[in-house]
């Protein structure tokens, strides 16, 4: 019932114990409709970049559905408002952000939804996890996930010991 192309979905939060939101919302995506979870990153702490709060918490899913983007991206947004995401101004700390980032090979770009996601090579608590699941995943840019990863190399991150 699900699709062929490879889905990555990046997740975060900083609010709470946004460890454990970041690992049931993981398992939240498993039981979206006509979606499979194929596997998910370790999970990762970051320094908010381009806003304040405390640290955020990452990871990257990989999904298989059959849901088109748009729809996918419905259903996302409705799971960050299980979490209690609120949405007060940009770039707020938050229980739990859901981000579609690559949706297989397709380009969308609009103003609720671009695919790929505009800012993922720019951001170390993205690709850290993109990386470990997907490291030759070439980008727009031409490079690969690992590459575009090591010219971060300012961004702090670290894996999170499970």
């Amino acid at each position: 019932m699900a699709g062929d192309e490879r889905i990555f979905v990046g997740l975060g939060g900083n609010l709470g114990d946004a460890a454990a939101a970041v690992r049931a919302a993981i398992a939240s995506l498993g039981a979206l409709p006509q979606t499979m979870l194929v596997a998910a990153s370790s999970l990762y702490r970051s320094t908010p970049l381009d806003a304040d709060g405390p640290n955020y918490v990452n990871a990257v899913a990989e999904l298989r559905t059959a849901l088109e983007p748009g729809a996918l991206l419905a259903q996302l947004q409705r799971l960050e408002q299980g979490f209690g995401r609120e949405r007060p101004y940009r770039h707020a700390p938050r229980t739990l952000d859901l981000d579609l980032l690559i949706y297989g090979q397709r380009r969308i770009g609009g103003h609720v939804l671009t695919i790929p996601h505009p800012r993922l090579h720019l951001r170390a608590f993205v690709l850290a996890p993109l990386a470990e699941l997907a490291p030759a995943w070439v980008l727009e840019d031409g490079r690969t996930a690992v590459q575009a990863l090591s010219a971060l190399r300012d961004q702090r991150i670290e894996r999170i010991a499970e």
